[in-house]
Order: C-alpha cells, then sequence, then structure tokens
C-alpha cells in the first residue's frame, strides 16, 4: 500500500488495518509452518505495510500530544 493512500485514513482506519495485516501475516506463518507458501513474496510485503502504519501512527500521536 502506498504512504499517501496511509496518510489519508484516520487513527482508527490505521489501527484495524494493522489489525488486518497482522492476522494475514499470522496465516502465512502458519502456511510457512505446514509447508505449502503459496506466495513467500508476501512476507516482506506486509511487515513493510505494518512498519509504515506504526510509523504513521507514531507521528500523528506525537503531533497530537505537543
Amino acid at each position: 500500500m502506498k504512504i499517501k493512500e496511509l496518510r489519508n485514513l484516520s487513527i482508527e482506519e490505521l489501527a484495524a488495518k494493522e489489525k488486518l495485516l497482522k492476522e494475514e501475516l499470522f496465516k502465512l506463518n502458519i502456511q510457512r509452518y505446514t509447508g505449502r507458501v503459496d506466495k513467500p513474496h508476501m512476507f516482506s510485503n506486509i511487515k513493510k505495510d505494518i512498519a509504515r502504519i506504526k510509523t504513521i501512527l507514531n507521528s500523528v500521536r506525537n503531533t497530537q500530544a505537543t
């Protein structure tokens, strides 16, 4: 997901998106341990999206705190 798209979302939407991505990563990890991962490139994509969301959430919370 693009950073510009994420910046347009509200805090609640970002938190929900982060939760969905974590669930998807969990499902991929289960597939990894059972030995049948169809899309191994998705691990890095999901992790990067989660990091982007956390970065945006932290910057928004820091600007609101000051």
